[in-house]
C-alpha cells in the first residue's frame, strides 16, 4: 500500500515528472521513496544516499541521469528525511541494527514496482548507502549492476580511538544511553556549520551553497550526529561484511584521491578481490563525487552510463 508524500519541489531542481510515496516498512516504519522518470527508457537508478542525506538532495542527479535516459528511485532511509525518526531527538541519526536497512531496501523495491519504475534496475550507492546496498545486492537486490560512491565499507577512525568507539558504543548500549550523539557530534547539522573551505564533501563553492539553502529552506530535513548506538551498529556491519565474498555483479566504484570520511582500505581492499571491477579514482575530489565540479559531474555520469550500458 503506497500513498502521495510530499516532493518538495522548492528545493530539489529534479527533472520534471517526480513523485514521492510513502511506504511501511515490514516492522511498520513509515518511510518516503521518491521516483523521477525518464523518457528514453534505459532503466531506473535506484539511488541509495548516506547518512544525513535526504531525496531532494539528488534532484540535480536524477536531471543528469534523466539527460542520458535513466530514471531515479530514491528513498529517506528510516531516522532521516521525512520517513520516521527514531528517537525522542529528531536531529539524533539513530538505527535500531543495520539489518533494519534492508525492511527499508523492501519497501523501496515494493514502492518502485508499484510505481512502474522500468527495468533494468542497476543500483547506485553513496557512503552510508554502500554497506546497505553491498549487503542488499548479496541478499539477491533484483539490479543488473552495482556502483558505489565511497562507499561506507569501514569507517575512517585514527587507530588510537577505535578500540575506544567499539567499546563506548558496545557499552552504550547495556546502560541504555545507545540514543546519545557519538563523540565530537551534536544535533548540528555538519553542512550548516562547516565552511566551505574545510569541508569534507565538496570541492564545487555553488553546490556547497545549494545543500545550505536546501537544509535552511526545509530545515525538517536536518540531521546531526549519529548516536552511539548507530556508531556501534555501522562498525559491526562494516566488519561482518569485510568478512563475505562480494556479489556475482558488475561494479564500479569511485572514489575521490582526498577522501577523508570513510576507509579508503578497505575499500581498495574489495576491488581488488572482486572479479572485473572497477576502482575509479576522481583526482582532487572529496567524500562526494556527485556533488562536486560540474566537470567532475559531467564526467562522472560520463563514465557511469558507459558502465551501464556495458552491464545490459
Amino acid at each position: 500500500m503506497i500513498e502521495e508524500a510530499p516532493l518538495l519541489e522548492d528545493i530539489a531542481d529534479g527533472p520534471p515528472g517526480g513523485r514521492a510515496v510513502w511506504v511501511e516498512a515490514r516492522d511498520g516504519v513509515r518511510l518516503r521513496v521518491a521516483h523521477w522518470p525518464a523518457d528514453a527508457g534505459r532503466g531506473t537508478i535506484l539511488l541509495f544516499p548516506g547518512r544525513t542525506e535526504f531525496i531532494e538532495k539528488y534532484g540535480r542527479a536524477a536531471r543528469d541521469l534523466g539527460a542520458r535516459g535513466y530514471g531515479t528511485l530514491v528513498i529517506d532511509w528510516r531516522g532521516q528525511g521525512l520517513s520516521d525518526r527514531l528517537t525522542g531527538d529528531t536531529a539524533t541519526g539513530h538505527v535500531g541494527s543495520f539489518d533494519d536497512y534492508q525492511a527499508d531496501v523492501a519497501g523501496m523495491i515494493g514502492a518502485g514496482k508499484a510505481l512502474g519504475a522500468p527495468g533494468p534496475w542497476h543500483l547506485l550507492a553513496h557512503s552510508m548507502g554502500g554497506a546497505i546496498g553491498l549487503r542488499a545486492a548479496l541478499k539477491g537486490l533484483p539490479v543488473v549492476s552495482c556502483a558505489f560512491s565511497a562507499p561506507m565499507w569501514g569507517i575512517r577512525l585514527r587507530a588510537a580511538l577505535r578500540p575506544l568507539a567499539w567499546s563506548i558504543g558496545w557499552a552504550s548500549r547495556h546502560v541504555g544511553l545507545g540514543h546519545r550523539y557519538a563523540p565530537s557530534t551534536g544535533p548540528e547539522s555538519y553542512v550548516l556549520t562547516a565552511p566551505f573551505e574545510t569541508n569534507d564533501l565538496t570541492r564545487d563553492a555553488q553546490m556547497h551553497r545549494h545543500m545550505r539553502a536546501q537544509l535552511t529552506a526545509h530545515p525538517e530535513l536536518s540531521l546531526g550526529g549519529p548516536s552511539l548506538h548507530w556508531l556501534f551498529a555501522a562498525l559491526q556491519e562494516c566488519r561482518r561484511l569485510h568478512a563475505l565474498p562480494s556479489p556475482d555483479l558488475p561494479c564500479l566504484t569511485l572514489l575521490g584521491t582526498d577522501e577523508r570520511i570513510v576507509d579508503t582500505g578497505r575499500i581498495e581492499g574489495r576491488m581488488a578481490r572482486w572479479p572485473g571491477a572497477q576502482l575509479v579514482r576522481i583526482e582532487g575530489a572529496l567524500h562526494e563525487p556527485m556533488m562536486d565540479t560540474p566537470e567532475t559531474r559531467e564526467a562522472l555520469w560520463d563514465r557511469l552510463n558507459h558502465f551501464w550500458q556495458a552491464s545490459t
